[in-house]
């Protein structure tokens, strides 16, 4: 379907619907039209709810008909949770309704072989102007808006980062997961065959979108011919924004796998990297990498690094070497601290602490140890970033330190530094964990962890032309 600015408005209605309904709606929460309609009511969704079930005037207190032409109200975007083989004639519904979009959920169309019943539900979408998401979807979340119409996780914490996914059991495991670790999204989004709607169009729409400040990617295949469409549009919009992918079909067996699960095209993964790059899109390497990254994103208030290099600052020297060397790795450049710097770095530490880079505080530092090194390292033209690391120890309190960085950062940090902590310990150090992300500060539980996000920030602000680092 064409991309004019009528289907961009259209797109908005999957996200901001004045009005939803759920087709297949049910009583039973076993059934995955009942917890679409239980996520939407239990979610608080701003506009208005409709069930569709020939058999129930109401369901969960939401007013239910016999079919989408007896909804006296205008519907924006409805949800179908029915057989695949039904869908047709509820889109040819949807369309005498004046339905703008529909989220398909059903299995069995293309990825299964039923390609002709996947293009018949399309023909019909056009002859009514109607955009589709999916099929073979789980829905699509848009917290600003408190709309979950998906049949994963009730709770979804509100934040930064639209997730855009071809997989479904991947989407739904990490709406759960991301729910656990307070990753905080304002979308996810499940692209399924992508039969209309894909990750350009859903891109579009986040690109200009207030509540988005990061946008990640699982990607199984683009489509026929999407490849210079995707350079092109995904080339303007990491202008603004970061955007992280993980492609999977990586491996020939991986490439089979693909096809079968979607029925999409995987083509050649340099291919694929080589758009990537072209494009601006950092590639992560795993589903937890695209989140570290994207947090760090997320949290930051500027992509602009100046300075000469950036700076560790640890109580531990295993610590200290094992970001060194991530650090490496990753192509993180570490400042080579001067005497100046080294004689500021010394009055913030026990006698037997090293000023150098990383900057050991040692094993026996306290709060204010931490809290005077890091306004060195803040107040410092030479350093671009910092990553701070603790590991638990008896007599440093996780909890005053997290607050204790949270409140130097919020006077001292004018400059907008990149900074990301490293809380390393039991139970206390999840509790300062909480406490720095409560503040926007990103937080890993192991060095190789930081940095790489680190590294991956300072990555995309080469991309964008604003990495000023006089090395």
């Amino acid at each position: 379907m064409s991309n004019n600015n009528n289907d961009n408005l259209i797109i908005e209605k999957l996200f901001k619907p004045k009005s939803i309904a759920v087709v297949g709606a049910s009583r039973n929460l076993e059934k995955i039209g009942g917890v679409i309609l239980s996520n939407l009511v239990k979610n608080k969704f701003n506009g208005k709810i409709y069930a569709v079930n020939p058999s129930a005037k109401e369901i969960l207190g939401v007013p239910s008909y016999p079919s989408l032409l007896d909804i006296p109200d205008e519907v924006e975007h409805i949800v179908v949770a029915i057989p695949a083989e039904k869908v047709p004639e509820i889109i040819e519904e949807a369309g005498k309704k004046g339905v703008k979009v529909a989220t398909i959920i059903a299995s069995g169309f293309k990825e299964v072989g039923r390609a002709d019943l996947e293009e018949k539900v399309v023909n019909i979408a056009k002859k009514y102007g109607i955009r589709i998401l999916g099929p073979n979807v789980f829905g699509v979340v848009y917290t600003p808006m408190n709309l979950n119409a998906t049949f994963g996780a009730e709770h979804i914490h509100k934040g930064k980062i639209a997730f855009l996914t071809q997989s479904g059991a991947l989407g739904i495991a990490l709406m759960h997961w991301t729910s656990m670790e307070k990753i905080g999204l304002s979308s996810i989004v499940s692209m399924g065959n992508m039969t209309d709607i894909d990750a350009i169009d859903l891109a579009k729409f986040f690109e200009k979108d207030e509540n988005t400040k990061v946008i990640g990617l699982y990607l199984e295949g683009l489509g026929t011919g999407k490849g210079h469409e995707f350079i092109e549009v995904f080339s303007e919009i990491t202008k603004k924004k970061p955007v992280i992918a993980l492609k999977a079909g990586r491996s020939e067996r991986g490439t089979r796998a693909v096809a079968s699960h979607t029925g999409s095209l995987a083509g050649s993964d340099a291919v694929y990297d080589s758009a990537l790059k072209q494009a601006g899109v950092l590639r992560a390497s795993d589903v937890e990498q695209l989140f570290n990254w994207a947090k760090m994103m997320a949290f930051s208030e500027s992509f602009e690094i100046n300075g000469k290099g950036f700076v560790i600052i640890t109580n531990g020297g295993g610590m200290g070497v094992m970001a060194t060397d991530a650090s490496e790795f990753n192509g993180l450049p570490l400042l080579e601290v001067p005497e100046e710097l080294k004689k500021e770095f010394r009055k913030t530490m026990p006698w037997f602490g090293s000023p150098n880079n990383p900057v050991d505080l040692t094993g026996q530092s306290n709060v204010q140890n931490y809290i005077e090194a890091i306004k060195v390292a803040l107040e410092s033209e030479l350093v671009s970033g910092i990553t701070v690391m603790y590991g638990e120890v008896a007599f440093l309190d996780p909890v005053e330190l997290a607050n204790g960085i949270a409140k130097t950062l919020k006077e001292y940090n004018k400059s907008r530094k990149p900074v990301n902590v490293v809380m390393l310990g039991g139970e206390k150090t999840k509790m300062g964990t909480e406490i720095l992300e409560e503040n926007g500060v990103p937080v890993y539980p192991i060095p190789e962890k930081a940095i790489s996000s680190m590294a991956a920030l300072y990555k995309y602000s080469k991309i964008i032309g604003k990495a000023n680092l006089k090395i």
